[in-house]
C-alpha cells in the first residue's frame, strides 16, 4: 500500500459534509451511505460519506482518494457502522489484497467515475487490467461482512 492521499479541497469538504448529512438522514444520492468508524488515535466516532459498492451480494468500501484518514481508521478499527442514524448496521472489514482489486475497481469506476474522476489516480472506466492492477496499490478496498 502506497501513501497516496488526494486531500479534498474546501469546496469538496463542504459538499461532502452536505451529502454526509443527507446520508445520515437516510437519503442516498447515487448510492452514498454514511460510514462511522472509531478514530485510531482519539477513539472518537468519525463519520464520512462513501459509495458502497456491492458485487455478487458482497459489500465493499473503496477509498478513491487513496490512504485517507477514514481508510486508516477503518484499517485500525476493523469494524464500522454503515447506514443512516436510524438504520445502522455493524460490519467487520477485511482489506482486499491488491491482486484482487482490479475487477472491483473496474466496477467502481463504471458506476462512479463521473464523481471521482479528479482523484482516482489517473484511472478511468476504460483503463486496461494492467493499469487497474498498477493503480490498485494506491486505492484501499475493504470487504464488509456482518459483525457477529
Amino acid at each position: 500500500m502506497t501513501t497516496r492521499y488526494d486531500e479534498p479541497n474546501r469546496a469538496a469538504r463542504i459538499a461532502n459534509a452536505a451529502i454526509r448529512w443527507l446520508a445520515e438522514m437516510g437519503i442516498s444520492i447515487a448510492g452514498t451511505r454514511a460510514l462511522r468508524v472509531r478514530g485510531r488515535t482519539t477513539g472518537k466516532e468519525r463519520s464520512v460519506v462513501i459509495n458502497l459498492l456491492t458485487v455478487d451480494g458482497v459489500d465493499y468500501l473503496v477509498s478513491p482518494r487513496g490512504n485517507t484518514q477514514w481508510a486508516r481508521n477503518v484499517r485500525a478499527a476493523g469494524v464500522v457502522d454503515i447506514g443512516s442514524r436510524w438504520r445502522r448496521r455493524r460490519a467487520t472489514v477485511t482489506e482486499v489484497d491488491d491482486a484482487a482489486k482490479a475487477e472491483l475497481l473496474q466496477r467502481y469506476l463504471d458506476r462512479w467515475y463521473w464523481q471521482v474522476k479528479d482523484y482516482v489516480g489517473g484511472l478511468t472506466p476504460d483503463s486496461r487490467d494492467d493499469q487497474l492492477r498498477a493503480g490498485a496499490a494506491t486505492i484501499p478496498v475493504f470487504r464488509l461482512a456482518a459483525a457477529g
